[in-house]
């Protein structure tokens, strides 16, 4: 079969295209034949030797996974022909890989492959951290950084869909009706002057702010959450992680809190699956994964460069299989 498989930790020129052994099954998992692969940050930072998982090398990364069954254990909850999404943190990005059956999730009917792909890590962690860490509650106020990001996407549409009011910061130029089409009830440029306008959208202040950034932006973020809100920390894109002055933190009674989602289901792994029925409601009654960019397996060096670029506005698919 062929697999990207990273050969040294120096990010997107690291991959080879290479014709490998399938994977044999160990006891009691399942064989998938991958037909998508979503492209996240994770997998990024893997191919830099910057994440928390960092496998010897060498080896497939490729998080997001959609596919078919090809064989199950009998005792396990799928069969051959089952359309699933596996959260395999690494293998991904190859024709077939093997996982447990507790990693397997089934697609909904309504989501194509690529679609399914897009779902993965993104929109379990906008969920996470807008209904388990901030307890977001419908008619509240929602801003989202780095709105045009795979994350900031997700959490549009989760947000949305838990009856919030979205406020979409962005830093790149040419997004604001990408994001409106997502449902974005404001779409503030993240230039001069871009705290004061949420303040004005807000009437004072947001209820919730989501930031997979961190960053510069952090501060004058912090600023714009309203007495009871909170701030939600999911990640650092922008490289830097910031200090937080605690006195605004006291003063203005508002909450911080961290929404690490990998870490998080690593010791509640039953997470995975209640999210992922909450996401299906959301799907049936309407909510559609976008998929924005579409890679070639082949192109997979390519398009973490362009995730790295910043070239990719919402979420981008790697097709492994029709």
């Amino acid at each position: 079969m062929k697999a990207q498989v990273l050969v040294t930790e120096e990010g997107p020129a690291g991959f080879e295209l290479q014709d490998v052994a399938e994977p044999v099954p160990a006891p009691g998992q399942v064989v998938v034949d991958v037909k998508s692969c979503g492209l996240c940050f994770p997998d990024l930072l893997m191919s830099r030797g910057q994440y928390q998982l960092r496998p010897p090398l060498p080896f497939t990364p490729g998080t997001e996974v959609a596919g078919v069954v090809r064989s199950a254990p009998a005792d396990s909850a799928f069969e051959a022909g089952d359309r699933v999404l596996v959260a395999s943190m690494i293998g991904g990005f190859a024709e077939t890989l093997t996982a447990a059956p507790q990693q397997l999730l089934p697609i909904p009917d309504e989501l194509t492959f690529d679609e399914a792909a897009a779902m993965g890590i993104n929109f379990q962690t906008a969920l996470f951290a807008l209904k388990l860490r901030a307890q977001t509650a419908p008619g509240e106020v929602v801003a989202v950084l780095g709105a045009a990001g795979g994350v900031g996407v997700a959490s549009i549409l989760v947000a949305k869909a838990m009856g919030a009011k979205v406020i979409a910061v962005v830093h790149r130029s040419g997004a604001e009706e990408m994001l409106r089409d997502l449902g974005a009830d404001e779409v503030v440029p993240l230039a001069d002057g871009w705290k004061d306008r949420v303040l004005e959208l807000s009437d004072g202040g947001v209820d919730v702010v989501v930031d997979p950034v961190g960053g510069d932006v952090f501060d004058e973020a912090l600023r714009t959450v309203a007495p009871d809100g909170r701030y939600v920390v999911i990640g650092f894109a922008a490289g830097g992680i910031p200090t937080v002055k605690l006195n605004r933190v006291l003063f203005r009674n508002v909450s911080i809190v961290g929404a690490a989602w990998g870490e998080y289901i690593r010791r509640q792994p039953q997470v995975p699956a209640l999210l992922h029925d909450e996401l299906v409601e959301m799907i049936q009654a309407g909510l559609r994964p976008p998929v924005n960019a579409t890679y070639g397996l082949d192109d997979l060096p390519q398009a973490l460069a362009d995730l790295a670029e910043g070239r990719i506005r919402g979420k981008a698919v790697v097709k492994i299989a029709e």
